[in-house]
């Protein structure tokens, strides 16, 4: 069993940056690819970011592709995405989950964190 907890969000302004974190319980984490995503409200969850296990290979939506950062610290059981260039858009809950096998199902999500973006 993998407890994810999301942390980092909050209110920041258009143009604004924020950075949200993941923690993750267990010992394998650093064998899981792990991927962000978010849901806005009466919209369905969307893909934002992936990374792979040992933290070579990112892939993002095309909606953030150079505004957001995916990272990941496999010593300290967390995974980060920095968002830069914030827009109103991007506002909604945000949530991190693990790909135990690669293969693109993810078997375990966080809480979610919520992040709003002012106009």
């Amino acid at each position: 069993q993998v407890q994810l907890v999301e942390s980092g969000g909050g209110l920041v302004q258009a143009g604004g940056s924020l950075s949200l974190s993941c923690a993750a319980s267990g010992r394998a984490f650093s064998t899981y690819y792990m991927g962000w995503f978010r849901q806005a409200p009466g919209k369905e969850r969307e893909f934002v970011a992936r990374i792979t296990w040992g933290g070579a290979g990112t892939y993002y939506s095309d909606s953030v592709k150079g505004r957001f950062t995916i990272s990941r610290d496999n010593a300290k059981n967390t995974v980060y995405l920095q968002m830069y260039s914030l827009k109103p858009e991007d506002t909604a809950v945000y949530y991190c989950a693990a790909d135990q096998l690669g293969t693109g199902e993810y078997t375990y999500w966080g809480q979610g964190t919520q992040v709003t973006v002012s106009s």
